[in-house]
């Protein structure tokens, strides 16, 4: 009686001991249907936190071009560029910088400089990013940012 009890209890740990092929197919399949449904919505949203993220540093970029102005009585030149924030560009009377924490402009979230122009064709001064393409123009992550939109 003993023997066959062993019999038994092996062949039902043998039975369970692993998963048949079809139960690991069937979670592949679910696994790559959650991938397929899920990733790209993610991927949206990493793209769009990238454009928010420029639209934010942009914004304190202006806001620092404000104090430089404060200070110096006119915006950096299209020349001068966003330097002009860091290191004195020259003789600019009252330049009382570095107006930026760290000793360089940040780039954009994508790598990219930013692109400045003073005066501006839309206010005193032109502050925009060219996107993840870094061309003008483009849709969702490759749009332009604006500081004046």
């Amino acid at each position: 009686m003993q023997p066959q009890r062993v019999r038994r209890f092996r062949r039902a740990l043998a039975l369970s001991r692993g998963f048949t092929l079809i139960e690991l197919l069937v979670v592949l399949a679910i696994l790559g249907l959650l991938v397929g449904l899920v990733g790209p919505r993610v991927m949206s949203t990493l793209g769009g936190s990238k454009t928010k993220a420029a639209g934010i540093q942009i914004a304190g970029l202006g806001s620092t071009l404000e104090i430089y102005y404060i200070d110096v009585g006119r915006y950096p030149t299209t020349a001068e560029g966003l330097q002009a924030l860091v290191e004195n560009p020259g003789d600019v009377a009252n330049w009382n910088g570095p107006y930026l924490e760290k000793s360089q402009v940040p780039k954009d979230p994508w790598g990219s400089e930013y692109q400045y122009r003073s005066p501006g064709e839309h206010g005193s001064f032109d502050l925009w990013s060219l996107g993840a393409d870094n061309r003008e123009g483009g849709e969702g992550e490759n749009q332009d940012v604006y500081s004046w939109k």
